[in-house]
């Protein structure tokens, strides 16, 4: 087992890795002053597979919990859905230290923790997620939201949980492409922060791809360590943690494009990451090498160079509706090596629209 801890001060938690950590949640839930009843949200996916479990462990713990299970897929991700488990919560009698567990991968966590950070202001939040995707990005940080239907995340808050647990018995059970999905964040975090750990990827593919349990849990819990120092330092945005957008700014346009069915985040993300390398070697920031093993590494763990269903018009309008795009200029994260990365507002539009092109089918 592996502990990572996020440091912010009054909000630091923990990040729990390994395998049956049943007892560790239980522990974590007595030592806490929650009140007797609690919500469980989960989906259609992971909801037969575990919630029965999870409700047996939470109650174990003292809890009388209600379960909110819908639909899975990003279009669940609504305040329509949201309002469904504010309904839930109302009607189960859940006052402010009533706490929200969200069981399941990066949608039920994101809208989850918009239904924690809002109802009655704010009420105690802990993660449990069960996809790789999940594990490395949207559970750490802080992050929480739900879409519109002109742009993903732009209603939402920073919304601290209290504590991550990752049970990595629940990777067994996930398709071939959702490892591979959130293979797509985790090469991010080698390109933005640690050559070692890129190259790590490169070395060890068969074992990543596996699943076996010792690079596993070294994978994560790095991935993990990466994304709690970047938030550590900048929590709400300002400036550093902006490093975690690589790639996302050309990733969450083509979700837009294909209507968040076609492909997955961390599939749209990797997409966009060779995009973001594309612009990065066209403006002379990195060779033809670091592009090339970007290029290679993404591949090796079966994800798409290049998206289809896309335009290069309409994914450059969808650029100018992301969240970082402030006072009409978009904040590009860009290479400046393997493990290193800057930013700039300034790229010219043809050299946008080439790496756009040089990414679609």
């Amino acid at each position: 087992m592996r502990k990572v801890r996020v440091d912010l001060g009054s909000d630091s938690y923990d990040i729990v890795i390994g395998y049956n950590i049943e007892q560790e949640i239980i522990d974590f839930i007595q030592q806490k002053d929650y009140s007797a009843k609690g919500l469980l949200v989960t989906d259609t996916n992971v909801g037969p597979l575990y919630s029965r479990k999870m409700q047996d462990i939470l109650t174990q713990a003292g809890l009388d919990i209600a379960v909110v299970q819908i639909k899975a897929g990003e279009q669940s991700k609504t305040l329509e859905v949201a309002n469904e488990a504010f309904t839930k919560a109302i009607e189960w009698g859940l006052d402010r230290k009533s706490p929200v567990f969200a069981l399941g991968g990066g949608v039920v966590g994101d809208l989850a923790g918009f239904v924690a950070a809002t109802y009655m202001r704010g009420v105690p939040f802990v993660q449990i997620p069960t996809s790789l995707l999940a594990q490395v990005d949207s559970s750490v940080g802080g992050k929480v939201a739900v879409n519109h239907e002109l742009g993903k995340n732009l209603i939402g808050a920073f919304y601290q949980p209290q504590a991550v647990f990752m049970d990595l018995d629940c990777m067994q059970t996930l398709p071939k492409r959702e490892i591979y999905t959130g293979l797509g964040e985790i090469i991010k975090y080698g390109i933005i922060y640690d050559a070692e750990f890129f190259a790590f990827l490169e070395e060890h593919q068969a074992d990543v791809l596996s699943l076996e349990p010792e690079k596993l849990t070294h994978m994560i819990a790095r991935s993990c360590e990466i994304k709690a120092a970047v938030v550590s330092q900048d929590e709400k945005e300002a400036g550093l943690r902006r490093i975690l957008n690589f790639g996302h700014t050309i990733g969450h346009a083509i979700e837009k494009e294909t209507a968040y069915i076609r492909y997955n985040h961390g599939e749209a993300v990797a997409t966009g990451m060779v995009g973001a390398a594309y612009i990065s070697k066209a403006l002379g920031l990195i060779d033809e090498a670091a592009y090339g093993r970007v290029k290679e590494l993404v591949a090796a763990y079966n994800l798409p160079l290049q998206a289809a269903g896309v335009t290069v018009d309409a994914m450059y309008a969808d650029i100018f509706h992301d969240k970082k795009t402030i006072g009409g200029k978009v904040n590009w994260v860009l290479m400046e090596s393997i493990g290193g990365v800057c930013c700039k507002n300034d790229v010219p539009e043809e050299i946008v629209k080439q790496a756009m092109q040089a990414i679609s089918v």
